[in-house]
């Protein structure tokens, strides 16, 4: 199992247009083959940063997502977004 987390910082009065593109696409980034969910966590401190936090089967799993059509629609508009490079980690349980 493969958890996946992004750090991403926004830029403030694009938040609200981060949500609206996140929730219109959730539920078919968790209907990819071989993604078991992906939850959205806000900063504690810091309103505008957000992690996604999202399980795969594999690494493949992922890599196939990253490749498909649904990923450059959700990604490009969200990256246009950022005030700071996104950062991703992959991760298992220990």
């Amino acid at each position: 199992m493969l958890i996946r987390i992004v750090r991403m910082t926004f830029h403030p009065e694009k938040v609200e247009e981060f949500l609206a593109i996140f929730h219109a696409s959730k539920h078919k980034i968790a209907a990819m083959p071989g993604c078991h969910g992906v939850e959205l966590l806000q900063d504690y401190h810091q309103a505008n940063i957000y992690h996604t936090y999202s399980t795969w089967d594999s690494d493949d799993a992922l890599n196939q997502y990253r490749q498909s059509t649904l990923f450059g629609m959700v990604w490009k508009p969200t990256k246009a977004l950022f005030s700071a490079p996104a950062q991703a980690f992959s991760m298992k349980k220990g």
